[in-house]
């Protein structure tokens, strides 16, 4: 007769590997957790929520046809004002017209705050430079959520939360054997961060603050844990655990980088630092494109696992999270010293087609704050690393001291943005670039969130729905389709023979 252990399904047998996990964590740390969430913490959560004060002053839009506007001046604690235009179609029949949103506020928001002229980035009020020397990404994962920074004891216990929750469900880890081998990680990423919605869609109601806090926390440990299993999916290596003995960032190393054959993981501090500060300094960037776009999919009241999925695939893009890896390859095509000249005039040539990237920002019109710290942290670690990428820090050394002497840039505007050095830095630590904007994307994890959770608190209950200006044809009238003549030569029927469809052939 089997032992009863031997009937056990391998669900039946991963259930309760997670009850015995749930019952060790039922320590004194917990029972902590528990109460400073409860009573503490919901009004910490409470303050975050975005309030507008009432206008005091108004602007008035006359139109040719006589008809007037009267719109409501905002404004906020820092930063411009903004006019109210939620009405104007209603006091003149007519839209605004902004492609990109370059002059357009979705959202009010006590998140992120972005001054591009000053060079300035704020965390809830927080100098990014300051967080950057006395912090770490944890924390600053803690005060997104609550709007505060917290106590050496509220940080331990949170740490220690977010750690328990780095597990995934073994149905999750099934979901990678259904992947190519030459599958990129953010394809990987964007689909099992979508599927965590079938695995979490009615456990909680995301109007409850304790449930989208509790959202936050299984986001934010789970990220690193998907990413590093989607990198050694991608390398064709076994996938490791996480381990309570490591804190978040050592773990996600630990996982990503480790030797199953090891018994010991051994990493350098300056290198558990670095990652640390990526991170952070990449946490949130107010209503940047992925950012919107989780905004806009939660807007419809959309599972957020789903709207974060939405995101990394706005991310994806690269024009959005892949400039460091543009960075990297630009420095490696100059090659040497001697052709950052030639480069630097190529650049102001527009016909030439070359850029120098990792130069402005579409917010900044001074420094990104951001790259003074990353030039420091890439010093940093290529004293532990070795000299072996010193020649493309040196190149990007002079090419950053030549533009900022040249007036076309000076006039421009065009300085280093956080992107120059970001690459330089994964390069030092041997992270293969196709997992650049995945280690984007870990960071980005509590940012997306916290935008998400903003909107839900804020209660305005507006699907995002912008309007387009219709320049298509005019009504006409259908014609049969026997009536129809042949005014110009299709090659519909050359799509089939055209298309590329030896990779559909293998699904």
């Amino acid at each position: 007769m089997k032992k009863k252990s031997d009937e056990l399904s391998n669900q039946q047998v991963v259930d309760s590997h997670f009850k015995k996990i749930t019952e060790q964590q039922t320590s004194d740390q917990v029972q902590f957790i528990k109460s400073i969430s409860v009573t503490s913490q919901k009004k910490k959560i409470d303050q975050t929520i975005p309030k507008v004060n009432p206008p005091q002053e108004y602007a008035t839009l006359t139109l040719p046809d006589g008809k007037t506007a009267k719109l409501p001046i905002l404004k906020g604690t820092l930063g411009q004002s903004m006019i109210d235009i939620r009405n104007l179609n209603q006091q003149t029949g007519m839209f605004t017209y902004d492609p990109g949103f370059t002059a357009t506020g979705s959202c009010a928001s006590t998140i992120t705050y972005i001054d591009g002229d000053k060079g300035q980035l704020l965390y809830r009020g927080y100098k990014i430079e300051d967080l950057a020397e006395h912090s770490t990404f944890i924390e600053v994962c803690y005060l997104m959520i609550y709007g505060v920074l917290p106590s050496a004891k509220e940080l331990n216990a949170f740490e220690e939360l977010v750690v328990s929750e780095m597990m995934v469900h073994e149905k999750i880890v099934d979901f990678y054997k259904g992947f190519q081998s030459d599958a990129h990680p953010m394809a990987i990423m964007v689909g099992v961060i979508g599927a965590l919605s079938a695995f979490m869609h009615e456990e909680f109601d995301v109007n409850d603050p304790r449930d989208r806090e509790h959202i936050a926390i299984k986001l934010v440990a789970k990220f690193p844990t998907l990413a590093a299993f989607a990198f050694r999916t991608a390398s064709g290596l076994p996938l490791v655990r996480p381990k309570k003995k490591y804190n978040y960032i050592q773990n996600f190393l630990y996982m990503m980088l480790a030797n199953p054959m090891d018994d010991d993981f051994d990493i350098n501090p300056v290198v558990v630092e670095a990652i640390d500060t990526i991170f952070l300094l990449h946490a949130d960037h107010e209503q940047n494109a992925s950012s919107s776009t989780v905004r806009i999919a939660g807007s419809s009241l959309s599972n957020p696992f789903a709207c974060v999925a939405a995101g990394i695939a706005s991310l994806w893009g690269p024009m959005h999270g892949g400039a460091n890896e543009a960075v990297l390859y630009m420095l490696e095509q100059i090659g040497s010293p001697d052709n950052i000249e030639k480069c630097i005039n190529m650049a102001k040539d527009k016909t030439s087609g070359f850029r120098l990237m990792g130069f402005g920002h579409r917010v900044y019109k001074n420094f990104d704050p951001r790259s003074r710290v990353m030039q420091k942290m890439c010093y940093k670690v290529l004293e532990v690393t070795g000299k072996d990428t010193m020649p493309l820090l040196d190149i990007a050394i002079k090419l950053e001291q030549k533009a900022l002497q040249d007036p076309y840039f000076i006039d421009r505007k065009l300085y280093p943005n956080v992107d120059f050095y970001t690459g330089l830095v994964y390069k030092a630590l041997d992270i293969p670039v196709n997992m650049f904007t995945v280690m984007f994307a870990i960071a980005r994890s509590i940012g997306w969130i916290t935008q998400w959770s903003e909107m839900m608190a804020e209660g305005l209950n507006k699907i995002g729905r912008p309007r387009q200006l219709y320049v298509g044809p005019p009504v006409r009238e259908f014609v049969k389709i026997e009536d129809r003549q042949e005014e110009c030569q299709s090659n519909i029927l050359e799509i089939p023979k055209l298309a590329k469809i030896s990779n559909l052939m293998k699904l």
